[in-house]
């Protein structure tokens, strides 16, 4: 099912084979042909030597690598994916800070532009893998100095972002400010995603390198859970009251301002002990050119988009949330709205964490097929019902509502909500926020979902029944 850029055994490895553009410019002839699915080849060149590591072809006395042997290896890796984490789950928690502050939908919808970045990282993907000093590594060179960045922006957002939020001054929050901010922020962090998962596949060997999806999910959950979770509970003076203080205050144990400050000290202190302890992997395997600089490897990519399988795909995938916009995001927005605490809605994800890290490994089994597509066209009736089922229970909340609080068991139905949803999610389908209107425009996209999956979901299908061919790109001199 991917066009040509994964591995037959693991979806987020790219099709092995050399590639060599570093600053120095030393580049070999770009060699004929297209894509071979017929060798186990590796990822490096003659220059930089970073291969995807192989004990199966190549050099047959060195024995399989157990996971034990690349602990630190899978540990680092897990790190990674846990800094990263923290930038989303921060930007995940100011719709919910903004909406205390009864900033207007209009607004939240602006702001949501911060999460572009990280669906929009394969425009500059190519630079990153393509560019590179040589002798310091062909990762690091994009992952230390991002991740530098991203702790002196950090910092130095701890000393702005009071006033960008208005609590100095009681003005309104300058949202335009606060876009533009996360929106770098965002970037940053997707950019680092990009450095750390290629050096995934470089990291661990071949029967290894399976771990890093697995550091992927747990670290980025990990992550968004210290940067969303964590901080809203830590941040709200009526939780820390209730539950962590014996005598109360006015504000919460920690500030945004204070949380930025320690995760950017964070950043800084383990991107140079990255720097100055960990090497990159340099065993080689000689394998066959791949792209060559720059411009080829932009040349490939739109000539991978412009594939019809691959072009229907994306066409396909780019219009098949629209039925889940209206339930998602904004529920949680118009709960808080309602009158329920922020930092309550944070906690009941706490949960779901074994939940999101659980469901991946049980339904592999059935993306890891011939069908993978199969398992979404049958989820998504039900996760679009489900849509319904926020909507009811928005409405449902203000009656509820006594002596300024919410019953256990209005906390208990959110929660088999959310894992019902969690459940859906993770089967076939992913949400975004409504404006006002709610119970309207969740109707109307529940209808357009429905009519999505009853016209088009078929075709989506029956991109599955496409042989190899369709997926393959082929290049020329």
């Amino acid at each position: 099912m991917s066009p040509t850029i994964s591995h037959k055994d693991n979806s987020r490895q790219r099709r092995p084979g050399t590639f060599n553009h570093s600053l120095d410019m030393k580049s070999g002839p770009l060699p004929p042909g297209g894509w071979d699915d017929s060798h186990q080849e590796l990822v490096g060149g003659e220059g930089d030597k970073e291969a995807l590591r192989d004990t199966g072809t190549g050099d047959f006395s060195k024995a399989p690598r157990s996971c034990r042997a690349e602990l630190s290896s899978i540990l680092l890796l897990l790190f990674l994916y846990v800094l990263q984490g923290i930038p989303l789950g921060l930007a995940g928690s100011i719709p919910l800070i903004l909406q205390s502050k009864n900033v207007s939908y209009t607004d939240q919808a602006f702001f949501s532009f911060v999460f572009w970045p990280f669906s929009l990282k394969l425009l500059w993907a190519p630079l990153v893998d393509a560019v590179y000093f040589r002798n310091f590594g062909r990762r690091k060179s994009w992952l230390v100095p991002t991740q530098y960045i991203l702790g002196l922006f950090m910092i130095y957002l701890s000393t702005q972002v009071d006033r960008l939020l208005g609590n100095t001054d009681g003005r309104t929050p300058d949202v335009i400010a606060l876009t533009v901010t996360f929106f770098l922020f965002e970037f940053l962090a997707a950019t680092q995603d990009i450095a750390v998962d290629g050096w995934a596949l470089t990291m661990l060997s071949r029967e290894n390198v399976g771990y890093a999806s697995t550091c992927n999910s747990v670290g980025q959950t990990a992550g968004y859970f210290l940067g969303n979770v964590l901080f809203l509970a830590l941040e709200s003076a009526d939780f820390c009251n209730k539950y962590l203080r014996f005598q109360p205050q006015p504000r919460g144990i920690v500030t945004l301002s204070d949380f930025l400050f320690f995760w950017g000290t964070v950043f800084l202190i383990t991107t140079t002990l990255v720097a100055l302890l960990k090497k990159e992997n340099k065993e080689v395997s000689v394998g066959k050119e791949e792209t060559q600089g720059i411009t080829d490897t932009y040349k490939l990519l739109f000539a991978i988009i412009k594939m019809p399988a691959v072009l229907t795909f994306c066409l396909l995938i780019l219009t098949a949330k629209i039925g889940f916009s209206a339930a998602d995001a904004v529920t949680g927005l118009k709960l808080v709205e309602e009158g329920v605490p922020k930092e309550h809605l944070a906690l009941l994800a706490v949960p779901m964490v074994p939940l999101q890290i659980i469901l991946p490994l049980i339904i592999s089994k059935y993306t890891a097929g011939p069908q993978p597509l199969n398992i979404f066209y049958k989820a998504m009736p039900y996760r679009l019902l489900l849509g319904l089922e926020y909507a009811l229970l928005v409405w449902w909340t203000p009656k509820v509502e006594h002596q300024g609080g919410f019953p256990i068991y209005y906390y208990i139905i959110v929660l088999l909500s959310y894992a019902l949803h969690q459940l859906c999610k993770k089967l076939g389908g992913s949400c975004v926020t409504a404006l006002d209107g709610y119970y309207v425009e969740s109707i109307i996209c529940v209808f357009i979902g429905f009519g999505w999956w009853f016209f088009l979901g078929p075709k989506l299908k029956k991109l599955q029944d496409e042989g190899p061919s369709s997926w393959k790109c082929k290049r020329s001199n």
